[in-house]
């Protein structure tokens, strides 16, 4: 992205942290193996600080919505803290396969690495990692003649690849997700809506929301979704 583009996807700014909103279909950063990455645009995100901002926390390659960056060393450990403990809350929003048969839930399932040779990968696994995923359903739908639902998921855990395996786990796979579903002629149905951060002990915590992407627009659609009224983010300076 130019500068301008980069620019125009931050949807929070304040004197320790930026909240951008991540396009679908980049990466974070570098891999092993090379190649272009969200980080190669931060120097665009300096305003007048030194260095570039850097990540605090990761979103998938395929994932759009907010990613949350930390503009110096002392944020970064503020913002690392609080996501170790828990204290930041993200909400997401997906487009699944199928339809579950409550309107709400919670899917409490451990996982762990399905094995050596697939990196990332991950399986439900009653030895591995706690999981716990809270969900309901905002609107049901056709697709292809094929029911479909509009979540809004709530990870209580951070677990790589939690919110795929979770949904795929209960019969209804988030469309567009090759790796633990039906490969869908569409891209990863996946926003991170939106994240509440208690950066203050003394002010409310921040909230920011990413509107909904445009590649998820008409499957949003077809369960009932109007469209964002507003942005929904914060957009605060400092």
């Amino acid at each position: 992205m130019t500068p301008e583009e980069t620019r125009a996807r931050l949807l929070y700014r304040d004197g320790l942290m930026l909240v951008l909103d991540k396009p679908a279909g980049v990466a974070v950063h570098r891999g092993p193996k090379g190649g272009a990455s969200l980080e190669d645009d931060f120097d665009a995100l300096r305003f007048g600080l030194p260095r570039n901002p850097a990540l605090a926390h990761r979103l998938d390659r395929d994932t759009a919505g907010c990613l949350v960056l930390g503009r110096h060393h002392k944020a970064l450990e503020t913002l690392g803290l609080l996501f170790k403990q828990g204290k930041i809350s993200k909400t997401y929003w997906a487009v699944v396969a199928g339809a579950p048969d409550a309107d709400s839930g919670a899917i409490d399932l451990s996982l762990g690495r399905l094995d050596d040779r697939r990196g990332w990968w991950m399986k439900v696994d009653p030895n591995g990692q706690k999981a716990l995923t809270l969900w309901r359903v905002k609107g049901r739908g056709l697709w292809r003649e094929k029911p479909i639902a509009w979540l809004e998921l709530e990870p209580q855990t951070g677990r790589t690849h939690q919110l795929r395996v979770h949904s795929a786990s209960q019969g209804w796979p988030i469309l567009g997700d090759a790796i633990y579903g039906e490969r869908a002629e569409t891209p990863l149905q996946l926003l991170a809506r939106k994240i509440v951060v208690p950066l203050s002990k003394t002010k409310p915590p921040i909230e920011v929301e990413a509107p909904a992407p445009p590649h998820m627009l008409e499957l949003l659609a077809a369960c009932g979704f109007e469209g964002d009224r507003s942005s929904g983010a914060s957009r605060h300076s400092g």
